[in-house]
């Protein structure tokens, strides 16, 4: 790498790195912070905290974004945005999400201490929530941000257990008009330090990456309800079985997927199976399909094509057959004009890089539809993420906060 490594500086990055991952830390290493939990409200108090000690001046919004704000000299009503969320998936990593957190309050933080107030203000942020994992809601933090999401929104989505996010929120202090309001109308541009959660960069042995594009996706809910009955006393020829129904949309989506060759990539992470006891034919089936493209028109064919597939599929084996699209994101462009800075800064710079289009979801495609953003990209070991065995090695870490300092000075001093 071109920079010179800094002991000080690597050491700091660390240091809050295995700081904030202890909070939610799993038995093998992960990090579970689900939204409106109370590892999730441990973390951001703390990093409201730890803002403050770092010069920042810190506060809540009434979803529970944390913003640590420097003040501009001249521009002060418009507000530079840098961050990333600090929730993770279940039994996650502690760099997804949280590296960007942390990037950008030592980026801003160090700016100030070496050239004191920018003429621009700049703020920190940790989103609230990003991941979707414990309600079918995702980018609840941006969203609210950018009035992708409105309170009243948290009424009908539940978790799990039949919570519902607007009760979750409530119990953890917020949504109640205590904090200021979520949406915003001085930001003037977002910038989103990330790890790349896939190997190319590592594997192509580059140390940074601006984002041209974030891909679309499409989150599906698929239920199919056939008839519970005796294991050895019903004929194969007059079942109604769920499970096998699902396992036939599941092998059709997935084989599919793999003859496209265009980058779609097509995903069933979750299944559940009632009543799930072995001797008896499954009479419900739920699961999930996550599906994703660079171009919108190449996703949404494909998941009109596998629907109808699988509603053939359904009445072939004579369950009812219920889908639900909880998720449905274009592509998003990031800001041309700041990806252009961006690769000028990096070739000064002379940091081996190349730019990419993201594979995977970001708040960055949130904030993409609403104001300039750029998103910058550090190599993930093995390409693994949402694992306990997520890692980045510290000079590239590094790399990604000396980045966003060069990017934060060109903008605001």
């Amino acid at each position: 790498m071109a920079f010179r490594t800094s002991a000080p500086l690597t050491e700091e990055i660390a240091e809050r790195i295995n700081w904030l991952g202890q909070i939610g830390r799993t038995d093998n290493g992960g990090v579970t912070r689900l939204l409106y939990s109370d590892s999730w409200l441990k973390a951001q108090t703390a990093v409201k905290q730890k803002m403050e000690e770092m010069g920042l001046s810190a506060r809540f919004d009434d979803v529970g974004n944390v913003f640590g704000r420097v003040e501009g000299t001249e521009e002060r009503d418009r507000v530079i945005l840098t961050g990333s969320h600090i929730d993770t998936v279940v039994d996650g990593g502690k760099y997804d999400g949280a590296f960007g957190v942390l990037a950008a309050m030592i980026a801003v933080s160090r700016l100030k201490q070496e050239y004191g107030a920018p003429k621009k203000t700049i703020e920190t942020v940790a989103l609230c929530e990003e991941e979707g994992s414990r309600f079918h809601l995702a980018f609840w933090g941006s969203g609210s941000i950018t009035g992708r999401y409105q309170l009243s929104d948290a009424t009908t989505v539940t978790d799990g257990q039949g919570v519902t996010l607007e009760a979750a929120m409530r119990l953890m202090g917020f949504g109640q008009g205590k904090y200021p309001a979520a949406r915003r109308e001085d930001i003037a541009c977002f910038l989103e330090t990330h790890i790349e959660q896939g190997q190319i960069l590592e594997r192509e042995h580059l140390a940074w990456a601006p984002v041209s594009h974030i891909v679309g996706m499409k989150r599906m809910i698929i239920h199919l309800s056939g008839e519970s009955n005796h294991a050895g006393t019903t004929p194969m020829t007059g079942r109604r079985d769920a499970l096998y129904a699902a396992s036939q949309m599941i092998s059709d989506v997935i084989s599919h997927a793999k003859e496209q060759n265009n980058g779609l990539v097509a995903t069933v992470g979750q299944i559940s199976i009632q009543p799930n006891v072995g001797n008896v034919i499954p009479g419900g089936c739920t699961f999930a399909l996550d599906v994703r493209h660079h171009e919108y028109d190449v996703l949404h064919d494909f998941c009109t094509k596998e629907l109808e597939k699988f509603r053939l599929i359904a009445e072939k084996e004579s369950v009812d057959l219920d889908s639900k699209t909880w998720l449905d994101d274009a592509p998003v462009k990031m800001d041309p004009a700041m990806t252009q800075r961006h690769v000028s800064l990096a070739r000064k710079a002379g940091i081996p890089f190349k730019t990419m289009v993201s594979g995977a979801g970001h708040d960055s495609q949130i904030f993409g539809t609403y104001c300039p953003t750029a998103m910058m990209f550090v190599p993930s070991h093995n390409g693994i993420s949402h694992s306990p065995k997520e890692f980045t090695k510290l000079e590239d870490l590094e790399t990604g906060v000396r980045m966003l300092m060069k990017i934060l000075r060109e903008m605001a001093y």
